[in-house]
């Protein structure tokens, strides 16, 4: 009998660049924004070692005048708008639909739209480097007159400023749509992760905050290009009213730029300590306290203007110390007669937590209205907001970095190496920032480039340079165990540091569809639960 053979259709694959550049699965942008902010985690680095190499002596001209406006305005450009924002969607892309038990997030297409809206942005920021007049050179606050001033770089920024914008807002709304109508089955909202709580309420204060930057930006442009004159008091603008309004987006944009960062510490520490988070609704309600008070707070930045309610700001400045303090107790808590392990994870939150403490009492000095006027525009300012947002937020995106590793790519970094990288890490970055206390104390002001042989600064922002050039050479071990990492095979099993929340009950790394299926949702710890049912346990 003739038999006749039949050829076998081969599936067709796309190419790998190609799935990864139409891909809407949540996982893979995720990934796509670590990637992104990273590179301008890097980029800002470099510049804020030029930064320092320009201030580690007097009368130094290493960069000029001009140049180093624009270095330095670009430094905070990077690090806040285009590192640490983002920053916090990759890690939420990837994890909250992981972590409340959906299949991705609930708008796939508007999410990748979120995250594709990002690279142009940063190009044409960084673009005003190659156009006549520079990069902008306002800093990254943009006060009138200084942004009224410059060139077509500005322009550049203010534009990409707005695109990121955007990408906030709708990237905002794709977050609460997927935990308010996606959680799993038994999954209450008191039962979410607590990195879920704090994402979804940081996705409130995007919301609601950046259209009015954007409003203000819009203004500014039209201010700079078609003669608008809101903000130019030599056509009868108000200065101040600029500053109204970029602070009442950015008060709460620091709060956007460190909430996720508390709910990584909040995943962290309770795994390595063998107990649950000290309390939980307690942490859930300090942080909506701390969403609604940033909004009462942003003319503490206008102290000096004469133009604020000193009391009631001064006031609600020290308020919002409360539910920050309370979330202090709730890791000191949850610390206390644990049965604490000291993996790479745990180095980077107990950095975070000792950190963020020195940030936020530092802070509360300027709540105080006559120190305040003494302080103000100095570095003990900037001291402050490296204290929060690299003691803060950069800590805790290594944190989570070294300790969703194994998740995401199904490898785990070395430990050797990790604990490397935070040794030199944590000594360098308050051998950077540390001093910058007392040069604030002594009255250097921030912003400048130049300072005068004899003032008495020299030798601490010497000190401050060399603590930024230590930080440069800690990410050296980083990039070594990344490359190692990736050298290996993907052996991790799907929970290995044995967690609590269901992003762990699945395979290192996910399937496309997420889960084959989930285990029942009783708590806040679903997985230790299933543990203790099947007779496991910590």
């Amino acid at each position: 009998m003739a038999t006749v053979e039949v050829p076998q259709l081969s599936g067709y694959h796309r190419p790998a660049v190609l799935d990864w550049i139409t891909t809407v699965d949540h996982k893979k942008l995720g990934i796509l924004y670590l990637y992104f902010t990273l590179f301008f985690f890097a980029v800002g680095g470099v510049l804020a070692l030029l930064v320092r190499t320009q201030l580690a002596v007097a009368d130094n001209s290493f960069v000029g005048n001009d140049l180093y406006n624009q270095i330095f305005t670009m430094h905070a450009s990077a690090m806040l708008f285009l590192f640490i924002i983002p920053v916090w969607a990759g890690f939420g892309n990837y994890l909250v639909p992981l972590q409340i038990g959906a299949a991705d997030m609930a708008f796939p297409r508007i999410n990748a739209l979120s995250f594709w809206m990002l690279p142009p942005a940063g190009i044409l920021m960084f673009a005003g480097f190659i156009v006549d007049g520079g990069a902008a050179d306002g800093g990254w606050t943009a006060y009138s007159p200084l942004a009224q001033q410059t060139g077509v770089g500005m322009d550049m920024w203010i534009i990409a400023v707005i695109v990121l914008g955007m990408s906030s807002t709708i990237g905002a709304a794709n977050f609460l749509v997927t935990m308010f109508r996606m959680r799993a089955p038994g999954m209450t909202m008191f039962r979410m992760p607590i990195f879920c709580w704090t994402m979804l309420v940081t996705a409130l204060l995007q919301l609601l905050a950046t259209p009015v930057l954007a409003a203000a930006l819009v203004m500014l442009f039209i201010d700079r290009n078609y003669g608008g004159q809101f903000f130019d008091p030599n056509g009868g603008g108000n200065v101040v009213l600029w500053q109204n309004v970029f602070w009442f987006y950015s008060h709460p944009a620091v709060y956007i730029m460190i909430l996720p960062g508390m709910g990584i510490i909040s995943e962290i520490l309770p795994v390595f300590s063998r107990k649950p988070l000290f309390g939980y609704k307690a942490f859930v309600f300090a942080t909506i306290g701390i969403g609604g008070l940033g909004f009462s707070v942003w003319a503490h930045h206008m102290f000096t203007t004469g133009s604020v309610l000193l009391p009631f700001f001064g006031f609600m400045t020290f308020m919002i110390g409360v539910p920050t303090g309370v979330k202090i107790f709730n890791w000191l808590g949850t610390l206390w007669g644990g049965s604490i392990t000291f993996p790479t994870p745990m180095l980077f939150a107990i950095g975070f937590v000792s950190m963020f403490l020195i940030g936020g009492i530092n802070g509360t000095f300027s709540a105080a209205v006559p120190v305040d006027f003494a302080l103000h525009d100095t570095y003990f300012v900037v001291a402050h907001i490296h204290y929060v947002l690299f003691g803060g937020s950069v800590f805790a995106v290594f944190g989570g970095i070294y300790y969703w590793f194994p998740k995401i790519w199904g490898r785990k970094l070395n430990e050797r190496l990790g604990k490397l990288h935070f040794a030199l890490m944590f000594v360098g970055f308050n051998v950077a920032f540390f001093p910058m206390h007392m040069l604030g104390l002594d009255g250097m002001p921030r912003r400048i480039a130049v300072y005068a042989e004899g003032a008495g600064w020299e030798a601490l922002n010497m000190l401050s340079t060399g603590g930024a050039f230590l930080i440069a050479v800690s990410m050296i071990p980083f990039i070594i165990a990344v490359v190692w990492a990736f050298m290996r095979p993907m052996d991790q099993p799907d929970d290995p540091w044995e967690a609590n929340t269901l992003e762990w009950a699945t395979s290192s790394p996910p399937p496309e569809y997420n889960f084959d299926s989930l285990p029942p949702v009783r708590s806040e710890r679903p997985l230790f639960d299933a543990r203790q049912g099947s007779g496991e346990g910590h």
